[in-house]
Formats: structure tokens, sequence, C-alpha cells
């Protein structure tokens, strides 16, 4: 199994470890440490050693902040784990903050004591993050202090170790795209700044750029390395040793100088003292880096991560092999979903079972290299946890009379996949239906929008929504998401959210689509497809061209939880139409008795 589900973490988290932390913040002579979830990669999925957010309180959510003075802390999250929060970290030790609403650097603005001393690990923030917290410290009258090591690493005895997990090359049958094809384009872009190089640290972009994948980082095929990509197309990659087999210095070429991680910092101070202009991403590269650079020299210049987009918007090569992996996942899903409701609905199955029996069937399809993230299997009540994540500690049993959500995803080695079903176990009642078919309404709106170039996410976010809002309902997520190519189960630039996103949606841009509904001690509801940005085409009669969604994701939605009687015409006629599709495409891949149970699944309304 992929994934275990024992506790990561209790409550008792914050009272065994803030102690040990305030004990080396004393020596340190701080009165507050700010704790990011980040690592030194600015990774949304951790390594283990990393957790630090989570040793230090128990929260074990993917994004957060905490911030521990030597008498109290606060925890920050956002809308996703609002309610995971209250249940692993302790309020005798914690209060809570909004993340999006109130940020840490806006809290200390507000909040922090003047005169004292707040420390910092500046390898686990930005240099966009740090002057945001420089700003906070002129106005509330903190001094804000740069540590060299992390007080956390000194008081955390059992830390794990790093990972070393060797990388491997990413085939050309899979990316579409050579290596040195990239890295002259991205080196062609480093050029047009003026800039000798780029100092590439994030780790998606290195694993694009370079046509590698790894094993550092769990349900991502990350490797944990840095580069510098320079002008020329040549590069130089910064990665551990041990994560160098044999046939990667051949697979990369003459062009590509592989050096030790270690030596990164170095290197640095040495492009300084050349006097080297650097283009360098002030949201993603650590701050220590920055001022390595600028300190030894060198004329830092702002770039916005140059792999970002083009990683983002998918060759065709790449397309092809993610609409494979989700035919391939999609007979797993549907086949999961028959257990479901064959196997599932006695109330003698429990989350933890349904989770690991989804794993079987994506195992046997002989392609799974790992779960794209843990998955969300919430029965009843948990399911209005948005990420919820189910262990011994918290696992319901699927009972007659609740709905049940499963938020799961794959890594494939021709594609990512993420997928959320909600269905009901047992007879739901009518404000299930309503509110399910509210969400599908959403759903649809934005499975069928036709929009300009040069339209964003955010521009589009009130489709999925209009249709709860009219009734006073809502969720407090965001709509869409980017997906990797055998990356990334969440990508940027792109997004669809209440949020402000400038990044335009392009052609070949891999997004989900996922509304929801959330009933606080109820129920969850989400349907999750993942879309790709088509080309834009004319419009009879229109003056034009507008791009569109292909739906990818191949699944059925649950129509006995569907009230035909909601949906318009048009709704109706998109979900006969998909339904029609996935029946067509799923069938030749299943099992007699699941394909008999698909076709009613499916059958028109």
């Amino acid at each position: 199994m992929f994934q275990h589900f024992e506790p990561v973490s209790d409550k008792s988290f914050a009272g065994k470890h803030l102690p040990l932390l305030r004990e080396e913040m004393k020596k340190l002579n701080i009165d507050a440490f700010l704790v990011p979830h980040d690592d030194e990669y600015q990774n949304e999925y951790i390594p283990a050693y990393a957790e630090r957010l989570m040793w230090v309180s128990g929260f074990s959510g993917s994004a957060g902040a905490a911030i521990v003075f030597l008498d109290r802390a606060t925890i920050f999250v956002d809308g996703r784990y609002t309610l995971q929060v209250r249940q692993q970290a302790d309020e005798k030790h914690y209060t809570f903050e909004d993340l999006v609403e109130t940020p840490p650097d806006q809290w200390l603005a507000d909040n922090a004591p003047k005169g004292a001393r707040i420390g910092y690990d500046p390898m686990l923030h930005t240099r966009a993050g740090v002057e945001r917290l420089e700003k906070a410290a002129k106005k509330a009258g903190f001094t804000l202090v740069t540590l060299d090591g992390n007080p956390i690493d000194a008081a955390w005895k059992d830390q794990p170790a790093r990972p070393v997990t060797a990388a491997a090359p990413h085939g050309l049958d899979l990316a579409g795209k050579s290596s040195a094809d990239k890295r002259r384009e991205i080196g062609a872009a480093v050029a047009r700044t003026g800039a000798d190089a780029t100092l590439i640290t994030s780790p998606p972009s290195i694993a694009w750029l370079f046509n590698i994948r790894g094993g550092d980082v769990s349900r991502t095929p990350l490797p944990l390395a840095r580069a510098l990509q320079w002008r020329d197309g040549k590069a130089t990659l910064f990665i551990a040793p041990e994560k160098v087999g044999n046939e990667l210095p051949s697979f990369l070429g003459d062009d590509v100088d592989i050096r030790a991680e270690a030596d990164i910092e170095a290197a640095l101070r040495k492009l300084g003292a050349e006097g080297k202009t650097i283009a360098v991403d002030p949201t993603l590269a650590p701050a220590r880096y920055v001022t390595e650079l600028s300190e030894a020299g060198a004329k830092v210049v702002d770039m916005t991560d140059p792999c970002a987009l083009p990683r983002a918007t998918k060759n065709e090569t790449e397309l092809n092999g993610t609409r494979a992996a989700h035919i391939r996942d999609g007979a797993a899903i549907a086949q999961f979903l028959h257990w479901i409701a064959t196997q599932a609905q006695d109330g003698s199955i429990d989350e933890i079972d349904a989770a690991k029996k989804l794993e079987e069937f994506r195992t046997a399809t002989g392609k799974l290299v790992d779960l794209s993230f843990d998955t969300i299997s919430g029965a009843g009540e948990n399911g209005a946890v948005v990420h919820y994540k189910v262990s011994t500690a918290t696992a319901r049993k699927l009972k007659p009379g609740e709905l049940f959500l499963i938020d799961s995803g794959a890594q494939y080695p021709d594609g990512t996949t993420d997928i959320t079903r909600t269905v009901p176990i047992g007879g739901p009642t009518n404000e299930m239906r309503e509110r399910f078919t509210l969400v599908l309404k959403g759903h649809i709106a934005l499975a069928t929008a036709r929009f300009p170039a040069g339209t964003t996410g955010t521009q589009l976010d009130i489709l999925a929504r209009k249709a709860l809002w009219e009734k006073g309902l809502d969720y407090d997520h965001g709509t869409g998401h980017g997906v990797g190519s055998f990356l990334g189960v969440h990508e940027g630039p792109q997004r669809i959210a209440k949020a402000p996103n400038a990044q335009a949606l392009k052609p070949g841009m891999i997004l989900s689509n996922e509304p929801g509904y959330y009933k606080t001690g109820g129920y969850g509801i989400r349907i999750e497809n993942l879309i790709i940005v088509t080309e834009p085409q004319a419009i009879s009669g229109g003056e034009r061209p507008m791009m569109a969604f292909e739906t990818i994701t191949l699944a059925p939605i649950s129509l006995d939880l569907v009230t035909p009687s909601l949906l318009t015409e048009s709704e109706r006629h998109w979900l006969n139409k998909y339904h029609a599709r996935v029946r067509q495409t799923l069938t030749p891949f299943l099992p007699k008795d699941v394909a008999d149970w698909l076709a009613n699944e499916t059958r028109s309304i």
C-alpha cells in the first residue's frame, strides 16, 4: 500500500514540543519564531524531515503556518482546514487564524509587541515573503532576526533523514520535448532579461526542464535539487551525488554540468564575485540564496520562474498521455464505485476499507507509480472536512442514510489524475439530492464555458457557484487548480478561484473542476473532473474565437443524487452525453458485471 492509516500526529504534539522549541528560542535570544509549512523548496507535499509545522502543532495539512512566542502561539490555515486544525492542534496552546484573510505578516503588523525579536529561517521563506515581514516589522516596531539554523531542527531529536532517492530519466515518448530544446528556449528567455543565468529552485520546474523524475517527495515524483540555467542553453544541475545513477549523465548530455547540491551556495558566491547578473523568482527562491548572491556582488533581477508557464501548457504528447491515464484510471474508479454500490451498502465497510480497495483497483492496472495525494475517504460528517485524512483514530463506517465522498488521484508515468465522487449509502434525503444537484449545475456550467483569449480562472469561478449562491450556499475552497504531467497534482500558475489570479488560461493547461458543498456535522459533496483548455474555435455567427474545456475524467456521476427537475434541458443533455462517453469508453476495459452496472449508472435521464 502507498498510503498508511496510522495517525501521523495528535493533540499532544503541541504540549510536548512547544517547550522544546521555546528552550531553543531562548538560546537564540528571540521572542518568537515563524514556522511555515513550506520546506526549503517551497513544495506543497514535503518530505518527513520538513514537517516542522506538524511537529510543533500536530496539524498535518498541506498548507499553513504558525507563530510561536515564548508564552503563546497562533496557527494559520485556509478554508480547507478550518475543521481539521481544531481537531489536531490543541486550543490550550494555539489560537486560530485564517491564512488568507489574516496572513502571518498582517497578523504580526497588528499584534506583534513593539521591540520583540522575531526569528525566521531564511531557507524556508522566499525573498518576497521576507519583504512582507520587513514591512510588518516596520509598522509594528519589532525586529526581524535572520537565523543561521532552524531551532526546530535543533529541538527535534528524532527528525527523519533527508531523502536520497535516485533521479530517473523521463523519456521523450512521455515528455514530448527534449531537455535540450527546453533549455534552449528557457535560456533565450533568460537572455531577453539581460541576465547571465537564472537560479531555478522549484523541483517541479527542475523535473520538467531536465526531463527527470524522482522519489524524494511522497505523492509527487520529484527529485529535490537546484539548477542554474545559462542564457546559452547550458545548465548546471545541483543534486545530491547519491541520486545520480549511471544513466543520468549520458541522458542529460555534455551541456549539463552535474554538481553536488551542497555546492550551490559556493557557486552563488562565485557568481557574485564575477559580477554576474542572475534572474531569480522572488516568490520561489529561498531568501538566503538571494542574500548570498547580493552580498557577493551579483546583480539580482526579478524573473518569474520561466519554466512555470511552459510546464503548465502541455504539449500534445503530454495531453495524449494524460488522456490515456484517465481512461485507465476511469476503469479502476468504475470498478471501485461498483464495489461501493454492491458491497458497501450495509454499514460493514469503513473509510479505510474503501481507500484500500480503491488503491487495489489502481494497482491492478500495472501502471500505478504512486497516489497523487492521500485519498480523502470521508463518510457522513467526515465528508464535510474538505481535506479530511482518514486514520485508524477517525475512521467511520459507511452508514446507510449518509453520503460518502471519495477524492483521490494516481501517478502514472503518462499522467496524473485527480477525481472526486460523492455517492449515497442507502437512500439519500431530499436535501442531499437538492444540494448535490446544485453542485452539479455549477460543475456543468464550468465544463461548458466558452471564453476568449485572456480570460482568467478568477473570471470563470462564479459559474461554478451561481446555483449555490442563489440558495444562500457556498464553499470555502477554490474551484480549480492546475495539474501536472506525472508531476504535482496541484500546479500553477493557473487556477480557478475567487482570489485574484492574473494568469490567463491557455490551450493545453489542465485544471480541475470541483465545486462542492459541506454541511458541518452532516455530510460533504464534491464533484471533480479534470479538464483541458482547448484551442480557440470560431462560433457560428460570432465575431471572436472562443476557448473551451475538454473533460478528460471518465467516471459515472451518481444519478441517485440528482434531482432531474432542477436541471435545465441543456444541463441534462450535457450529463447524458458525458455518461454516454463514459460508458462507451470504459466498457471494453471492465468485467461484465461491472459493465452491466455501468450501463445503468450512465442511463439517460
